[in-house]
């Protein structure tokens, strides 16, 4: 894997830190190294941060995790620094952030040919392949482009292909019955819908907020002929949601998962993105290389090969707004899957 040069953003000269300690009672001996576990200042992050902490520390290693670290910046430059030994992130924001140039948006090598097929083949204004969209072989996976991105020092694991917490596209209620909750089949019929555009961070605090011309007009148009003729601006998710079940607009695009929406999704409808509009945002562990064992990554991607959307979005509900306790859920979800 070919590794670009080091990232370094300036650290805090101060970092408010939690650092909790999750040791197995078969943890390794007093000369093993601790690995600690960062953590950005959002709840998704701070879950993250359990989940793995526990999960290594179940595995006989001495894991704490210090959280708080501030926004993506601050949590590289402590990744960078050796602060921390790893951090939980999605891969699409990785790839935005490291190669800001890339139009990768498929997770992974397979569903992009499996999606490059799919365009070669399909009928319909997504097989036109209009000006500017990805076609053939020239779509993309973000693991792929991340694993070439990845700055000196640094490396990715095994992505969660179970979860993708990339943007979404859904319907109203009353629009659900007349649509098709599907952006390959819903794309002629885009000019018919007023859509809803989120604009904030609100579902994930750690996220640029989109550009909506660049982010979400443009890709929907290139990939499935989606020519969005009627838009509306909302400052947060959760007012993109009351103006869906108000009538006021057929359709919105949500900054994350709608399941991160206080409440859930509710009644929203989402529509399938099966051709990658919008790019793949998997979870995936960012380490410092070579200071994680083959047992401890291993470790690692069995909590990937768990993890899912609809159980990470409950939790992170949970905690963000019942003030459930992020290292109790993280038991408790490790338990259930037997990690």
């Amino acid at each position: 894997m070919r590794l670009a040069g080091s990232v370094r953003a300036t650290a805090r000269a101060v970092l408010v830190v939690s650092v909790v300690a999750v040791v197995a009672a078969c943890a390794s001996g007093p000369g093993a190294p601790t690995i600690t576990v960062g953590a950005g200042d959002s709840v998704q992050s701070e879950v993250l941060a359990e989940i793995y902490a526990q999960a290594l520390a179940r595995s006989g290693t001495s894991a704490v995790t210090r959280k708080h670290l501030g926004k993506r910046a601050d949590y590289l430059a402590a990744l960078d620094a050796g602060t921390i030994t790893v951090v939980a992130d999605t891969s699409g924001d990785l790839l935005t952030t490291f190669d800001s140039s890339s139009a990768a948006t498929a997770p992974d090598q397979d569903t992009a040919t499996a999606v490059a097929q799919q365009r070669t083949t399909a009928s319909g204004p997504a097989a036109a392949s209009p000006a500017g969209a990805a076609a053939g072989p020239d779509v993309v996976s973000v693991a792929d482009d991340l694993s070439r991105s990845v700055p000196a020092g640094l490396a990715v694991s095994d992505i969660a292909d179970g979860i993708d917490l990339r943007p979404q596209f859904a319907l109203s209620p009353a629009a659900a019955t007349r649509y098709p909750a599907d952006l390959a089949h819903l794309g002629p019929e885009c000019a018919q819908l007023s859509v809803g555009i989120a604009t904030g961070h609100e579902l994930d605090p750690l996220r640029t907020p989109p550009d909506p011309r660049r982010d979400v007009l443009t890709p929907l148009r290139e990939v499935y002929g989606c020519d969005i003729t009627r838009h509306t601006e909302f400052d947060s998710d959760v007012q993109l949601r009351q103006a869906l079940l108000d009538g006021r607009v057929d359709a919105g695009v949500f900054t994350s998962a709608v399941g991160l929406l206080p409440g859930g999704a509710g009644d929203l409808v989402v529509a399938g993105d099966p051709e990658y509009a919008f790019r793949a945002r998997n979870v995936i562990p960012l380490l410092r290389q070579g200071e994680l064992d083959q047992q401890q990554l291993k470790k690692l991607n069995y909590v990937a090969g768990e993890l899912t959307t609809a159980e990470f979005t409950e939790i992170v509900r949970s905690v963000r707004d019942e003030h459930a306790s992020a290292a109790d859920l993280a038991r408790g979800w490790l338990d259930a899957h037997s990690l």
